[in-house]
């Protein structure tokens, strides 16, 4: 929806303005209606030069037929999209050691390894056993060992999990390797037959899954806390609609369908909201809706467009973008529960952004620190992603392609992944949160949006 919100200070009269949003939200989809992507793939276009080298030496298997999944590969690539790392290619290893006794420290010293990875594999049944180890290069010591077990179509699983407590007994943060992304897709087959996909895939862009295929839009898609479930728009019946799905069932149900805008749901921490901008009144305005009890309470009343809300993590307040100043920029709003099961909130939000003429989107940190955001500055003609440090009201910009949308932030806060604008089609990045690491998703087929970061799984 970026073309929806860059005209926000074009708007005319209070009284058109549900209609302009709706018409917004068809005109942004035709602009990537192009192919579905089947699989994404991963283009590094900036690495970081201070990374941490570390080998992940191919993994012991006994079997007698080739594995369907290469573990090792999957955690060296893991580890390389991080960020933090620069793994040693495997053309350039001396050994392939399996256990303790068969590391020779001095070789991976000699080659600038800072750490090692190993790994073991075995079958019995039809059940897989990975075990893995950990090697300070530099201490010359085991460092870390762990294993895991599942079914051969869970492989890929288990290489994210070694990577995910590889790269917390480093670093001391816990992994994002095991999370999911969302995102919509479009196939245009001719000027009146367009194919809407909402999809999910692993982090890495791998195992594209389907969640819902429409012959009209699909939008802002969002994970329940426990990623069983997801939220979207529709235009399936011809006007917008938001519905709630399982993943693993299917069922799903629809939340809303008043006249007007439907839009923007964001499930609050506790899973027990969902935060959403409706125009039933006329005008936009951020209302929340009790999933337990079916209630809705209205929490903003203003003449201006309220929209795209998202929670703080303590579920105490919404952040969400107004024009309320002129402009569109980004309001944090204080919200209480009732003993009836209602919400309420603050009279009045408090503004908290300022610099730059253009700022929306907004998803918060895991941690409640930060917030990343759809920037423009004063005299720019380029949406960009930035990150605001709410301390410090400190602004920083993390991209600079023309078009940019959509920022959404991974579980452990270490990176972001949004929508850009890739020659005539749009693609997913990623960026890290210091800026240092980019890479894009792109698709040999078509056309991606409205990426969303799932949240850790167990």
């Amino acid at each position: 929806m970026s073309r929806t919100i860059h005209d926000v200070n074009s708007l005319g009269s209070r009284n058109t303005i549900a209609r302009f949003w709706l018409l917004a939200m068809l005109v942004c989809l035709q602009l990537f209606a192009v192919s579905a992507k089947a699989i994404l793939t991963i283009e590094v276009t900036q690495g970081n030069d201070k990374a941490v080298k570390v080998a992940v030496a191919p993994f012991n298997w006994q079997g007698e037929r080739l594995l369907s999944e290469d573990l090792a590969g999957i955690v060296d690539n893991d580890l390389k999209l991080s960020g933090l790392f620069t793994p040693l290619p495997r053309e350039d290893m001396l050994s392939f050691p399996s256990k303790a006794s068969e590391v020779v420290y001095r070789d991976w010293n000699l080659l600038g390894a800072s750490y090692l990875v190993t790994g073991k594999i075995s079958q019995s049944g039809t059940i897989y056993d990975v075990s893995y180890q950990l090697y300070d290069i530099v201490r010359q010591k085991r460092i870390a060992t762990g294993r895991f077990r599942g079914v051969e179509s869970q492989l890929r699983n288990l290489a994210h999990r070694i990577s995910d407590s590889v790269y917390q007994k480093i670093t001391g943060i816990p992994g994002d390797f095991s999370t999911r992304i969302l995102y919509v897709t479009a196939k245009r087959w001719n000027v009146g037959h367009t194919d809407y996909r909402l999809n999910y895939a692993d982090a890495d862009g791998q195992r594209q899954r389907e969640v819902v295929r429409s012959r009209e839009p699909i939008l802002s898609p969002a994970w329940s806390p426990d990623g069983s479930k997801v939220a979207y728009v529709s235009f399936e019946t011809g006007r917008p609609a938001i519905y709630v799905q399982e993943l693993a069932t299917g069922k799903r149900e629809k939340v809303t369908g008043f006249k007007g805008l439907n839009s923007s749901p964001v499930f609050s921490p506790d899973g027990k909201w969902l935060a959403l901008v409706l125009s039933k009144g006329d005008n936009p305005d951020i209302y929340v809706k009790n999933l337990e009890t079916g209630k809705l309470s209205q929490l903003t009343r203003h003449f201006s467009i309220d929209t795209e809300p998202d929670w703080m993590p303590d579920g105490k307040s919404l952040v969400f973008t107004s024009n309320r100043g002129g402009s569109a920029q980004i309001y944090q709003l204080g919200v209480q529960v009732q003993p009836d099961g209602t919400m309420t909130a603050d009279d009045k939000p408090v503004r908290l952004t300022f610099k730059g003429k253009f700022n929306a989107r907004a998803k918060v940190f895991p941690d409640g620190k930060s917030l990343t955001l759809v920037h423009k500055g004063k005299g720019a003609d380029a949406f960009n992603i930035a990150v605001l440090d709410l301390d410090t009201n400190r602004l920083r910009l993390l991209t600079s392609a023309r078009l940019e949308d959509s920022p959404s932030v991974s579980p452990g806060g270490r990176r972001l992944i949004y929508a850009v604008q890739g020659g005539e089609q749009g693609e997913l990045a990623i960026v890290t949160a210091d800026g240092r690491v980019k890479y894009r998703l792109p698709s040999a087929e078509g056309d991606v949006r409205e990426p969303v970061w799932g949240p850790a799984r167990d």
